[in-house]
C-alpha cells in the first residue's frame, strides 16, 4: 500500500510508528473530497468520491486496480476487508451482481464514503465499521479479498490472514494483493503457513495476487 506521509517500511514488513496513516479509526486531516473515474479492463466505468485521510485519495492505486481486474472467480458471500472508500467491493459487485457483498474498515471516514459510493453506484452492501473481523464475529464467507494495509505493521496483516481462516467457509478462498518485494513475499509465506497452500494467480509490475483455499 502507498499514499502515506513520512513512512518507513522495515525489512521485516513492519513500519516506523512515528507517523499518522489511514489505518486509524478517526482521521485528523481536514476533509477534502475528489471525484474520480475508474475504468476496468472491460471498459466499464465507475465513479467514486474519494476522501482525504483514506487510502488512495484522488486515484485508484495500481495494486487495487490489478486486484479488481485479475482476481479469481468471485461468488457467494464476499467480504472486502479494509475496504477504504469501497472501490474493490463495489466494482466486483457490479461485475458479479449475484454475490452478497460485505465491506468493512477501521477508518470511520472510509466507511462513510463506502456507503456513499455504494449508493451512488446503485449497489447493495452490508458495510460496517471496525478493526479487521470485529464487525463480523460469528459470520463466515465464501471469499475474503483485500489490498492489505502493509504499512500498518506485520501484526495487522498477520491477523487479517489468520482471522480469514476462521471466517471462511470450507473451500472458501482468500485473495490478497501486494508488491512482492515490499512485504508481499512475507504475506505469501504466512498464507501458506495458515492455510497449507498458496499460489500466485497474477503477476504484473512487481505486484502479485496471492490466493489460498480453506480446505478443512
Amino acid at each position: 500500500m502507498q499514499h502515506i506521509k513520512d513512512t518507513e517500511i522495515k525489512a521485516d514488513g513492519g513500519v516506523n510508528s512515528e507517523f499518522q496513516h489511514y489505518y486509524t479509526e478517526e482521521p485528523t486531516s481536514a476533509l477534502k473530497v475528489k471525484q474520480i473515474e475508474f475504468t476496468l479492463r472491460d471498459g466499464h466505468i465507475y465513479k467514486f468520491k474519494t476522501p482525504s485521510g483514506v487510502y488512495s485519495f484522488g486515484a485508484v492505486d495500481k495494486a487495487t486496480a490489478i486486484l479488481i481486474n485479475h482476481c479469481s472467480k468471485i461468488d457467494g458471500r464476499v467480504l472486502d476487508i479494509g475496504c477504504g472508500y469501497g472501490v474493490v467491493g463495489i466494482a466486483l459487485k457490479k461485475e458479479n451482481p449475484s454475490i452478497s457483498l460485505c465491506m468493512s474498515d477501521i477508518n470511520k471516514r472510509a466507511v462513510e464514503f463506502a456507503k456513499i459510493n455504494a449508493k451512488d453506484n446503485n449497489i447493495e452492501a452490508d458495510i460496517r465499521q471496525g478493526n479487521l473481523y470485529e464487525p463480523w464475529q460469528g459470520e463466515s464467507f465464501d471469499v475474503i479479498i483485500s489490498n492489505p494495509p502493509i504499512v500498518a505493521g506485520k501484526e495487522v496483516w498477520m491477523q487479517l490472514i489468520a482471522g480469514a481462516f476462521d471466517h471462511l467457509k470450507i473451500n472458501g478462498i482468500i485473495q490478497l494483493v501486494a508488491y512482492h518485494n515490499k512485504g508481499g513475499e512475507r504475506i505469501k509465506k504466512y498464507m501458506s503457513e495458515v492455510f497449507g497452500n498458496v499460489q500466485d494467480i497474477w503477476k504484473e509490475g512487481g505486484i502479485r495476487i496471492y490466493l489460498s483455499v480453506k480446505n478443512d
